[in-house]
């Protein structure tokens, strides 16, 4: 006989504790903690890695477009520009990448952080007219970021456009506490991360000492390589799990009222993009959430497209968080220069928003040809491309 199930007693609650919201917030805090023990663990790695991994790191961003090259393709494969962009600013605020070496690193962090909209798409792939549309949706946003880059980037070069913007606001904001902010969080994480050196630096030592093969003879003599492993490891756990438990706090309720509320009107698809964008952390997860709407139809191109504007700008949240806790105004220019990046791409391609949606609409009609196009676009623009472009740059 089936036994009859309990039910819950008076005061119990039936649902799991993780439904909390008290326990997520809790949760969400020591995601937070996490995330600046690893950028305060990303600086001191570096510094502790020396003139060697400054004089490599130097060399391979001197040009400008491998500096892109090298965004795309790291952006692409961890599939989180937050992440990219954290590192940057651990990088530079540890005085191992120039200022001017970032930007393009950032602009490339844009474009590869657009592949996850296109994946979420392929859900669609087998109703055709309904893939089309998705597809179209999914690629616009690559589309904005690769017109902005195209644009603004020879600027960037030539007349150091987006370098003096960001200088100039640190600058600005330099009096009312920004580069001389300090933040708490940060205080209480430089004797942890100190204590996680020294430990991963023994346990290193340790191995290599008793299993003497080539890696850990290699680990042995460098043992700040092992700490930025550690390091981006708690990066990349941090803001994963900050993601996921901002969009069980967030998104659930958001997307109940997307068809009727937010794009009523432009600026207000725009200002929700930004919002959401910088709650949750993810520009991806913000973008990705209307591509269903499209293949079923109920949006256009053209009421999505200022929510993913307000999406580019909502990002560079993360940027802001990291500089804040290295304190550095190099650091802190890096995040206005991501910023800065973004708002001018806003401001040139909103009034010219029929180049982006014309580019997507016209490409997305291929695929009533054949499926397999958004996959050799994922496949040529994200890595084959940048791979070839490094490879080549690499040999001269």
């Amino acid at each position: 006989m089936t036994p009859t199930p309990r039910l819950p007693r008076n005061g119990e609650s039936s649902k799991p504790l993780w439904d909390n919201p008290v326990v997520k917030v809790i949760f969400l805090l020591g995601l937070v903690y996490l995330f600046i023990l690893a950028i305060t663990m990303l600086g001191a790695s570096f510094k502790l890695a020396g003139r060697g991994l400054a004089e490599s790191i130097l060399h391979a961003t001197a040009n400008p477009v491998m500096g892109l090259i090298i965004g795309i393709l790291t952006t692409s494969i961890v599939q989180s520009s937050s992440t990219t962009t954290s590192l940057v600013v651990a990088l530079v605020g540890a005085g191992t990448l120039p200022f001017q070496a970032a930007i393009p690193m950032i602009m490339g962090a844009n474009i590869g952080t657009t592949i996850t909209n296109i994946i979420v798409s392929l859900g669609h792939i087998s109703r055709p007219d309904e893939f089309r549309r998705a597809f179209a949706g999914s690629i616009v946003h690559d589309f904005f970021n690769l017109c902005s880059v195209a644009l603004l980037f020879p600027l960037q070069i030539e007349f150091d456009l987006i370098g003096r913007s960001a200088q100039a606001l640190e600058k600005v904001f330099e009096g009312f506490g920004g580069a001389r902010f300090g933040s708490p969080l940060e205080v209480i994480a430089k004797p942890v991360s100190s204590g996680i050196i020294s430990h991963v630096g023994d346990c290193v030592n340790a191995v290599a000492s008793a299993v003497v093969t080539p890696w850990m003879v290699f680990l042995k003599g460098h043992v700040a390589a092992s700490c930025i492993v550690v390091a981006l490891l708690l990066l990349f756990l941090a803001l994963r799990y900050i993601v996921v438990v901002l969009r069980s706090l967030v998104l659930s309720r958001v997307e109940r009222f997307f068809q009727r509320y937010v794009f009523r009107t432009a600026s207000l698809s725009f200002i929700l993009g930004i919002v959401i964008t910088a709650l949750v952390q993810s520009s991806s997860i913000t973008t990705s959430l209307v591509v269903p709407l499209l293949g079923a139809g109920v949006l256009t191109l053209h009421q999505i497209f200022p929510y993913m504007l307000g999406a580019n700008i909502g990002t560079t949240v993360t940027a802001f968080l990291a500089s804040f806790v290295i304190g550095k105004p190099e650091a802190i220019s890096v995040a206005f220069a991501h910023f800065m990046f973004n708002v001018y791409g806003t401001a040139i391609f909103w009034p010219l928003k029929r180049i982006p949606i014309f580019l997507a609409e016209k490409l997305s009609e291929f695929t009533l040809k054949s499926r397999v196009v958004p996959l050799a676009y994922i496949a040529i623009v994200f890595f084959v491309l940048p791979g070839l472009l490094m490879l080549i740059m690499g040999n001269d």
